[in-house]
């Protein structure tokens, strides 16, 4: 059985990393427009081969999709039409907009959608990790609604990275999502605009930088290329979040204004409640 994995960067390199240590396939087969990134992908040996897309489907059982959730949107509906027995599998950070693209598509059925719930803050093919995705989360979204054995063979797929297994529907799914990714990535952007502009005029600002603000503004070194459409895709869920936490920003911000150092007390102390989920 051959792979075909669309978009060879963090998470496509990843999983090929992980297959090659496994006998899951027999080739894994790459699809990747940017010539850099095919020319790095062969070096490091994330793949065996690349091919156009066409080509890659008709020698594929499976095909996963780590690209851009806007170019997920693109191609997903015309990848549909040219299967057979094949199963694609989309791997993008938002659903509810891609569930209703494909939602009457004859072939729906050999489609799954999951979310990996792993990353960093680096792209392309040279930020493919070894493990990445051991013991993180493979959230299912809508799976009740892909082929039996569609969905076995994504699953046997994510046995294969060492995942464990979540369900969801596309609604919880976005609204989970920009709760504990979404809103984090826009968190850091801002903190990272927020230093740079102070920059300018206190130019010995980063001297100073810890690790406590290395790792609040990691995120800010993620591609704007994947990040904006994912903003794009999941408008309404990341409004609301960012919303309610703009509001705890203009809580803290007047405690502090008012000298009211008893009530930031209280609201740090609070927020100390987030130990019984993050460890």
């Amino acid at each position: 059985m051959n792979i075909a994995i669309v978009g060879v960067g963090l998470i496509g390199g990843s999983i090929g990393i992980r297959l090659k240590e496994t006998d899951f396939c027999d080739r894994i087969i790459g699809v990747e427009k940017n010539e850099s990134n095919q020319k790095k992908a062969l070096q490091l040996g994330l793949v065996d081969e690349f091919l156009p897309l066409d080509e890659a489907l008709k020698q594929c059982k499976i095909i996963v999709l780590t690209i851009p959730v806007d170019a997920i949107m693109a191609v997903l509906p015309g990848i549909l039409d040219k299967l057979t027995d094949q199963v694609v599998i989309d791997m993008g950070s938002t659903k509810t907009n891609i569930l209703q693209l494909i939602a009457d598509h004859p072939n729906r059925g050999r489609y799954v959608a999951a979310h990996p719930m792993a990353g960093t803050e680096y792209s392309g093919p040279e930020a493919a990790v070894a493990g990445l995705f051991k013991g993180k989360v493979m959230v299912y979204v809508e799976a009740f609604k892909s082929d039996e054995d569609a969905f076995e063979l994504a699953d046997a797929l994510t046995d294969q990275l060492e995942m464990k297994s979540s369900f969801m529907n596309a609604d919880e799914h976005d609204m989970h999502t920009a709760y504990v990714s979404h809103i984090s990535h826009l968190t850091s952007f801002a903190l990272a605009l927020t230093v740079l502009e102070k920059e300018k005029s206190q130019g010995r600002i980063f001297e100073l930088a810890g690790s406590g603000f290395q790792s609040t503004v990691r995120l800010a070194k993620s591609s704007p290329d994947m990040w904006t459409p994912i903003f794009k895709q999941n408008r309404t869920n990341v409004l609301e979040v960012l919303e309610e936490h703009i509001h705890q920003l203009q809580n803290l911000y007047n405690k502090l204004e008012k000298e009211d150092y008893e009530g930031l007390h209280r609201l740090i102390k609070k927020s100390n409640k987030i130990k019984r989920i993050i460890k």
